[in-house]
Formats: C-alpha cells, sequence, structure tokens
C-alpha cells in the first residue's frame, strides 16, 4: 500500500461544527481519525497531505451511545478525533473538498 494510501486511513474527514470553528480562530483544525491512530501518525499525516507545519496534536475518544434501532438495543462507534494545532502562518481550509 502506498504512503499516501495510508495517510487516508488515519485521517478519515475533517469535522465542521460549532466548537471546530471556534478552535480554528485560534489555528486549529479538527479531523476524525481512525481509533488506533498515535499523535505521531496524525501528525505526518496532516503534514503529507496538507502541506502544512503542525505544532500540536490533542487527541479525544467519544464512546458511542447505546441507541434502540427498530426496538433493538445496538451501539454507536466509538469515535477518536484530532484537534490539531498548526504554526503561525499555515491554515488549512476544510471547507473546501480534499
Amino acid at each position: 500500500m502506498s504512503a499516501k494510501a495510508e495517510h487516508y486511513d488515519v485521517i478519515r474527514k475533517p469535522i465542521i461544527t460549532e466548537k471546530s470553528t471556534m478552535a480554528s480562530e485560534n489555528g486549529a483544525v479538527v479531523f476524525e481519525v481512525s481509533i488506533d491512530a498515535a499523535k505521531p501518525q496524525i501528525k505526518d499525516a496532516v503534514e503529507a497531505l496538507f502541506g502544512v507545519k503542525v505544532k500540536a496534536v490533542n487527541t479525544t475518544i467519544t464512546k458511542g451511545k447505546v441507541k434502540r434501532f427498530r426496538g433493538n438495543l445496538g451501539k454507536r462507534k466509538d469515535v477518536k478525533k484530532a484537534y490539531v494545532t498548526l504554526e503561525e502562518g499555515n491554515t488549512i481550509d476544510v471547507t473546501t473538498g480534499l
């Protein structure tokens, strides 16, 4: 598998919410990443795919909620988010496509 495909396996999609928009004002971008991705992997993937310098990576894991689907109990998947802080002068416009 090529290196670029591995980077796309690490980073799933950008997260565009009110909270992530507030973070982007401070030079941070929020991505949904694979649950087993480590911070150095996330940093390498963002730098390779977007051509920017990463200052720091913070991650959070949100546990999936238990919900009812057609009367049966089901569980949503766990989601890992990465808050990627960029060096001064670097930006990523996540409102356009990759």
